[in-house]
Parts: structure tokens; sequence; C-alpha cells
């Protein structure tokens, strides 16, 4: 059976994630999503993708002028050489830097997360596309100002032939194998509540 960028799965070893513009001033105008959820799924992610030890790419757009700095509660998770690129260009795709950072990671799979989900993640996510990544858009680790914009958001990305995820399954499609040593701590990182009952449970099952 033939595989495609549909049905080859996420791995360590092809996939990096690529964080578009988390920045303060387009936080607060989320309407999509609650900005606590959005928070939590976005540092999730970006915990678990360290602890699996993909490359991340992140860049905001004019950060001293326009949109501010990137999120508290992000910036704290991020390593700390991390370079973060900004830019002023609309689509990230077309600052050379960051095609740049993505392809220096050889990777051929890119997880992105953008603010909001129908310019700062669509833009770029459908570019990468067409430059033959596979692009994953990790849609619960996105927002945007209105319902109608994350709608058509989706639906472009979809015909461009974008790949919708939600954080978690990108990662534990990645971790593949509960047997995995690093299995507790990428579910610990993921912060899920279902999962870390399951967990602790577990552990007072085997004490038993």
């Amino acid at each position: 059976m033939s595989t495609t960028k549909f049905s080859e799965r996420l791995t360590r070893d092809n996939a990096a994630l690529l964080l578009v513009d988390h920045q303060v001033g387009l936080y607060t105008g989320v309407r999509d999503i609650a900005l606590a959820e959005l928070k939590h799924n976005v540092v999730a992610l970006t915990k678990a993708a360290q602890v699996l030890g993909l490359p991340i790419i992140v860049t905001t757009t004019a950060a001293d002028s326009m949109w501010g700095p990137i999120v508290p509660e992000l910036a704290a998770v991020l390593p700390a050489d991390l370079a973060v690129i900004d830019r002023f260009t609309v689509n990230a795709w077309d600052d050379p830097r960051v095609v740049e950072a993505v392809r220096a990671t050889g990777r051929t799979k890119l997880i992105v997360t953008g603010i909001s989900t129908e310019v700062c993640l669509a833009f770029p996510a459908i570019s990468a596309t067409a430059d033959g990544f596979a692009a994953y858009a990790a849609v619960d680790a996105a927002g945007t100002f209105s319902a109608t914009k994350r709608e058509a958001g989706l639906l472009r990305m979809q015909q461009a032939g974008v790949i919708p995820i939600d954080y978690a399954s990108a990662i534990v499609e990645i971790l593949a194998d509960n047997a995995d040593p690093l299995a507790g701590e990428v579910y610990g990182a993921l912060d899920m509540p279902f999962a870390v009952l399951v967990g602790q449970v577990a552990q007072a099952l085997s004490k038993s």
C-alpha cells in the first residue's frame, strides 16, 4: 500500500513545531476559544514537544511596535537558548529566516499553531504545504477573533491540503508507544486531566 502525507505518521524524526505570533496583543482579541484553554494547550504542546526532542521554531510579528511580546505562559517554557524570529511579513513563510530555520531542522512535517487561525496559522501552513512540507494545523492550540474567521481558516487550509489535528493527538502519535520510558513525562506535559487520573490510578494499583 502506498503512503501519502495523509497516511504517513508523525514521528520524532520527521516532525518539527512552528509557533507563530503567540503575542499578548493578539491574544486580547481571541474569541473562539477560552484564553485559559488556549494557553494551556499551547504550553502543553510546547512542553511535550521538548520531551520528545522536536525542533521548535518561534516567530513573532513586530513585537516591539505592534503586537507585543510572547505571552508569558509560553515564554516561560521555551528553551532558554531559543532565538525568536521577529518579522514584519504577514505570512511567516515570506520571511526567509523562518523558511531557513524550518529547512535547517531536516524535518518534512510541521505542526503549526498561530494567532490568528485564518492568517498566522493558515498562511504559513498553506505556503509550507505548497513547498512540499506536510503541515499539520494544531487547531486547539490556535485562536482567532470570531467563529466565522475560524471556520473560514479551517476550510481554506483543508482545501490546500493542510492536515487538521489537535495538540494532544499530534503528540501521542509521535509518542506511539505507552510503554516508552518517556510516556509518563509526555502525558505529564500534555496535562490532560483524564490521563493524569488514569496514571494516578495505575500507580495506586501497582503499589497495592
